[in-house]
């Protein structure tokens, strides 16, 4: 990511001996070098960021054992309900996130947003967001593709980038098949999809999961086509490294995140927690995701409109546990008459 420091930080003088840390759970590009630097300074603390590649890792690193409790967490609408039901997540006090009230209206409205607040109590705040597209490169197919179902195209044999996660591979098949609750799948359904996603290993180059490393394959092995899960942040990078992609929102919708931070009930200290949350809000630090990542932030309306009609914000599955078991054996190479 970027390396220089943006100017508007406002950051005061240095302090004596940072005697307090924030531990930090995060993705990429959501707290870079030197915007945790900025912070370091001003508040006279020690920030420790942890990096997640999947909404799984991110579950995997609140319950890992032996490593310091985070304090502050970034997560898609649909985790923030799951973390919420398991206790995991501290209410948070709107009187000391006066940035709040710069955000746009739309994201001010706390409780129109599905999973952010619980027993009339917020415990996240929107950060940034973007749809799931399909990612396609130009000179390969001229024509912009229509579907999600295009991944599964033979003529893309070997040329195909699909994202390491059962959740949102589930979710975004049952969409391309049409099916109309693509977070609450039967049985049957879940084997369709089964099959489909082992189908689509024959097309694939590999599995990804951080953007760059997608980046890399997708330039390297002239990658046609990619899920897009980090969206519009995708693109940026591509078109930076220099490769000719055009994005869509397929026809049968695309599937969405709103990623928020939230405080965790282990939050040593709930101020420096809260003081990281507001810092993230500030028009600086958001322009600045906006500018690096290529990604929506909630402080002012994205460049491009997006076709609101055909994104479908992530919703909690009907069976994370199920979904993952699924996914394992699909990538490890299990049959498809053994599902």
């Amino acid at each position: 990511m970027g390396a220089f420091l943006c100017a508007g930080f406002g950051a005061a003088a240095p302090a004596a001996a940072a005697d307090k840390v924030l531990h930090v759970l995060a993705w990429p590009g959501y707290a870079d070098p030197d915007v945790v630097k900025a912070f370091e300074t001003r508040y006279g603390a020690k920030v420790e960021v942890t990096l997640v590649d999947s909404d799984e890792a991110l579950w995997a690193q609140m319950h890992s054992k032996g490593t310091p409790p985070f304090d502050v967490l970034a997560a898609n609408t649909a985790e923030i309900r799951r973390y919420t039901q398991a206790n995991l997540l501290a209410p948070l006090d709107l009187a000391s996130l006066p940035n709040t009230k710069k955000q746009l209206p739309r994201f001010q409205a706390l409780g129109a947003i599905d999973g952010l607040t619980s027993a009339g109590k917020v415990y996240a705040i929107p950060f940034t967001y973007s749809s799931m597209g399909l990612i396609y490169d130009r000179q390969q197919i001229p024509v912009a593709p229509h579907s999600m179902l295009e991944l599964w195209n033979p003529r893309y044999r070997g040329k195909v980038l699909d994202f390491n996660s059962a959740q949102h591979n589930f979710s975004f098949t049952a969409l391309a098949l049409g099916y109309p609750h693509p977070f609450e799948l039967d049985s049957a359904q879940m084997r369709t999809i089964a099959h489909k996603l082992v189908d689509l290993r024959r097309n694939l180059l590999t599995y990804y999961t951080l953007p760059e490393e997608a980046t890399a394959f997708f330039i390297q092995h002239k990658v046609a086509l990619m899920f897009g899960n980090y969206g519009t942040q995708q693109v940026q990078l591509l078109r930076r490294a220099g490769a000719d992609v055009g994005y869509v929102i397929p026809d049968e919708g695309a599937l969405a995140w709103l990623d928020c931070w939230s405080m965790t009930r282990a939050a040593s200290d709930k101020p420096l927690a809260l003081a990281w949350i507001n810092y993230m809000l500030e028009p600086s630090v958001s322009a600045l995701l906006t500018q690096r990542q290529g990604l929506a932030n909630t402080l002012s309306e994205p460049a491009e409109g997006s076709a609101d009609a055909h994104i479908v914000w992530l919703s909690p599955v009907e069976d994370i546990e199920r979904r993952e078991q699924l996914w394992a054996r699909i990538v490890s190479g299990d049959r498809s008459e053994r599902f």
